[in-house]
């Protein structure tokens, strides 16, 4: 007896099986699953996913979109500028509410992973109290990790070190930094030492804003690689954005690629927020920001797509789909590819879980029982469309369902890629 079944699902490997639920928990995988159940899914024909996860967000600044302005010029600096001023009249209530819509919205795209850097950069660390409160509100369904980031850099600005060691001892669970942010180079190559040190001493992972420039001498990654291996840290070390990779001359990137990998760093490029804050003093080629997805890859090294930020002051868009992150991904990295087109996929998927270590995560027996069954025949299909999350599950409960779309998209030759549900208007 199964407390719910979800039954004749596509996997994202094409394997068809049924999944059987109880207490939480897969119990079973298998092609043809005999046995009674609570509930019933029907996924015939449906493709049947581990739930999205998003590596790199800030919901602290969530749907503030033109709170106290918006952000006229679209540049990384006005948007933390913006920031700073919104710090000023943010209360604790406001942030759990902003955050709380957030998960929701995510729930019901399928998104039951978010790895949300909080700034530490406010003496009162509210931001840090409200996800914290937030973490333990939506734990039932949905895993939050938190990042404790020194939005104006854990140098530059006078408290920030004191208050990210405060943040680490109030349960935050990830050491951030910012090394391009502070005054110098040599001040933000310090900063990255002194973080990761901080990290070790504590048994705690890195994840670190790095290079998130147009600057091709911004190079901290660099550092981050040698600290990673000088410290043990070797594969609990992410660099998020690495956006000055996309301006550096090749001769250097052919350098920095086998340190990155022999260091185990895993890198998130976050599509949506880098193609549209990068660039912005160019005129004509202009840089879009994109770090070296493919070529970091083909090296072996770990990468994952981030949301990044969504109705905040650096985005003015967003929906909580990471279908929408994987979409413009494989746009800018030019993964068209079928077998790279899966890989998109995976990267807001498996890689992701595997880079921010979501705990048993997956579609095997004994993972998690959580799972998002989309109106999509496989991975590609869903990038395509980013179609209805007709069912997602929570750890072993259904937490939203969505109506199966009437549009008739299947390719030829693929009748089952999206099926019509009744004729369009006025066609039999």
């Amino acid at each position: 007896m199964f407390d719910l079944i979800v039954k004749g699902g596509t996997l994202p490997d094409g394997t068809v099986a049924d999944i059987g639920i109880r207490g939480g928990r897969i119990a079973a995988v298998e092609s043809r699953l005999q046995a009674d159940a609570g509930e019933v899914i029907d996924a015939t024909g449906d493709l049947v996913s581990p739930p999205f996860v998003d590596p790199h967000f800030h919901m602290d600044a969530t749907l503030s979109y033109g709170l106290p302005r918006v952000n006229a010029s679209g540049t990384l600096l006005e948007g933390i500028g913006l920031w700073g001023e919104l710090k000023e009249i943010m209360t604790l209530e406001g942030l759990k509410e902003r955050a709380l819509a957030y998960c929701d919205w995510a729930v019901s795209m399928g998104l039951l992973h978010i790895r949300t850097h909080v700034d530490t950069c406010d003496d009162r660390l509210l931001g840090v109290q409200a996800m914290i409160e937030v973490r333990e509100a939506v734990k039932p369904y949905l895993d939050l990790q938190l990042v404790a980031f020194p939005q104006d850099g854990v140098f530059r600005d006078p408290t920030a070190w004191d208050n990210t060691v405060r943040a680490l001892d109030m349960g935050v669970d990830v050491v951030g930094g910012i090394p391009h942010f502070e005054r110098t180079m040599a001040e933000g190559a310090r900063s990255v030492t002194a973080l990761c040190e901080l990290a070790a001493e504590r048994g705690l992972p890195v994840d670190m804003h790095c290079d998130e420039t147009d600057d091709p001498m911004s190079r901290h990654v660099e550092t981050l690689a040698m600290e990673a291996q000088r410290l043990g840290l070797q594969g609990r070390v992410v660099g998020s954005h690495l956006t000055s990779m996309h301006s550096m001359d090749n001769y250097y990137v052919s350098k920095l690629l086998p340190l990155i990998a022999e260091a185990g760093l895993a890198a998130i490029p976050n599509p949506l927020i880098n193609i549209v804050l990068q660039g912005r003093h160019d005129t004509y080629p202009k840089r879009r920001g994109m770090t070296r997805v493919k070529e970091m890859r083909a090296m072996g090294i770990p990468v994952a797509f981030g949301q990044d930020c969504v109705l905040d002051p650096w985005y003015s868009l967003g929906t909580a789909d990471m279908l929408d992150v994987a979409f413009m991904g494989l746009h800018v990295a030019q993964m068209t590819h079928p077998d790279e087109m899966r890989a998109c996929f995976g990267m807001v998927t498996e890689e992701s879980a595997k880079v921010i270590g979501a705990e048993g995560y997956g579609l095997a027996p004994g993972c998690a029982a959580s799972l998002v069954v989309l109106d999509a025949a496989d991975p590609v299909d869903a990038l395509r469309l980013r179609p209805a999350r007709l069912a997602v599950v929570a750890k072993g409960k259904v937490v939203s369902r969505t109506p199966r779309a009437d549009a008739a998209l299947a390719l030829p030759g693929r009748p089952g890629s999206v099926r019509r549900r009744r004729p369009l208007p006025g066609r039999a």
